[in-house]
């Protein structure tokens, strides 16, 4: 009797080792993230001119990058628009669907248990027994426990988690992205508000002096010492001035609209008060190119999206080899609930009740080989896709770099344009005044002096835009890669 236990024993050990090999041998392919071109720094860093490539100051926040503006009202716009941007909202439930698809795969890991009663209640008739026999009834009532498990012979199981843990990673840095969408979108329509409210306040400033010059013409003119022609001159530009600047007015509310859309709140309930823009003048530091690697949630999203096409590949492969599913059950069987858990009603069964337990793949028509064509098809894809990505980043990065570099000259030249207009206004003014020119030029100059401060108006808001455009390209932050997410980060209200 021992050796035949012993015997047993052996087998059963004999078959574990077997089963635990098998799963040790899995089909996934070993992920390895393909190599992208990067350079060893960026080509308009230089061209910058005092440009850094070192980690900012300490006291700068990190993640909450609009802070290094220092505007209080950005801060409170960029905070309203986290909590209640239904884009944002919709990014966070599908990082809560992948999640929870993630938890699907998991379970594959582990067996299935489930547990029932239930009654049956039959009857058999004369024709179906043997002759001679009477028809009769039986009631049987079962209490059971069942369990599943397929054990992951080749990787099978483990691939799709591989996969799912991959496309939770991928929603996540896609969650990033938008919000960091959301967060340059809102920085940008703010700048674009304050640049309309400094040309609105230029355009205030034209209007007041044109008024001015048109009481002067028609005082003039009372006198006798000018004719109408020069009156309706100064009367055709004050209405210019004013034509333009509800030109911007009408922009403004445009802008106002969409900032509103953007901070999940109706037109209708949103007002910004009037404050023209200040110059921003940030050195913000560009790092190294292969932080944007890390640092870039649509690059890692890109990335994460190679991972499971690869993951999926396994998967394929493993169609190819044997499945073996394990199935039981056991418990109680009676004629009824009094005796239903006598010892003597124990009742189990091992193994399916219908089909194979081990399954073994012979002929499919060239299913799996499709199957596992295009899984590889798909990795080559995602690798593309990715390199093609890392390109992106960094031609918007030295975009940015060279636009701000240009921007800082030009914003200096334009300033002295503004000087220069604004003492060619002065002299032709009093020269005019002098009767030592006509009121053409002084006409000319003026226009020449608001399209100047405009311009300077425009070239700051640029220069805001553009500094912004500059964070978003190099993701966001200074942070070399975004924490990962918790329940708080995806909690954003309806």
């Amino acid at each position: 009797m021992y050796a035949i236990l012993n015997h047993a024993s052996l087998r059963l050990g004999l078959l574990a080792a077997a089963v635990a090999s098998l799963i040790a041998c899995s089909v996934e392919p070993t992920y390895e993230r393909p190599e992208a071109p990067v350079s060893d720094s960026f080509k308009g860093v230089s061209a910058a001119g005092d440009w850094k490539t070192a980690r900012p100051a300490e006291e700068l926040p990190r993640g909450e990058w609009w802070k290094a503006f220092g505007d209080a009202t950005l801060d409170r716009l960029e905070a309203e628009a986290l909590a209640a941007n239904q884009d944002l909202l919709a990014a966070a439930a599908r990082v809560k669907e992948a999640r929870g698809l993630n938890q699907v795969a998991r379970g594959g890991l582990f067996p299935t248990l489930d547990a029932g009663v239930g009654a049956t209640r039959q009857r058999v008739s004369e024709a179906a027994q043997r002759e001679g026999s009477t028809a009769y009834q039986n009631t049987t009532v079962r209490a059971q426990v069942g369990f599943s498990y397929e054990v992951d012979l080749f990787g099978r199981v483990s691939a799709s988690v591989h996969a799912t843990e991959a496309e939770l990673a991928r929603s996540e840095a896609l969650f990033q992205s938008v919000r960091l969408a959301l967060q340059a979108d809102v920085a940008q329509n703010y700048f674009v508000l304050r640049q309309l409210d400094a040309q609105a306040q230029v355009l205030a400033d034209a209007v007041t002096l044109r008024q001015k010059a048109l009481e002067l013409m028609e005082a003039r003119f009372d006198d006798s010492e000018v004719d109408d022609l020069d009156v309706s001159r100064a009367r055709a530009e004050l209405a210019t001035a004013r034509s333009e600047a509800m030109s911007v007015e009408r922009r403004r509310a445009t802008a106002e609209h969409s900032l509103a859309v953007l901070l999940g709140k109706a037109p209708s309930e949103f007002a910004l008060p009037v404050e023209p823009l200040r110059p921003v003048a940030l050195n913000i530091p560009a790092g190294l190119p292969s932080s944007l690697l890390e640092r870039r949630p649509d690059v890692a999203a890109a990335e994460r999206a190679m991972a499971a096409a690869n993951a999926r590949v396994g998967i394929a492969k493993a169609a190819f080899f044997p499945s073996l599913t394990l199935t039981g059950a056991g418990g109680f069987e009676g004629d009824s609930l009094g005796n239903l858990f006598n010892w003597s009603n124990g009742a189990f069964l091992l193994g399916p009740l219908a089909g194979t337990a081990l399954n073994i793949p012979l002929f499919d028509g060239g299913r799996r080989s499709g199957n596992l064509a295009s899984a590889r098809a798909q990795y080559e894809e995602e690798v593309a896709l990715y390199r093609q990505q890392v390109l992106v980043a960094f031609r918007e990065v030295e975009d940015n770099l060279a636009d701000l570099a240009v921007l800082r000259r030009q914003t200096g030249t334009q300033q002295e344009a503004v000087d220069a207009s604004a003492r060619a206004a002065e002299l032709s003014r009093t020269r005019y005044l002098e009767g030592a020119t006509d009121y053409l030029d002084v006409i000319d100059a003026e226009r020449s002096l608001l399209q100047a401060r405009r311009a300077a108006v425009e070239l700051q808001g640029v220069q805001a835009i553009g500094t912004v455009n500059l964070i978003r390209a190099l993701g966001g932050g200074w942070e070399l890669s975004p924490r990962p997410l918790e329940g708080a980060d995806l909690a954003v209200q309806p």
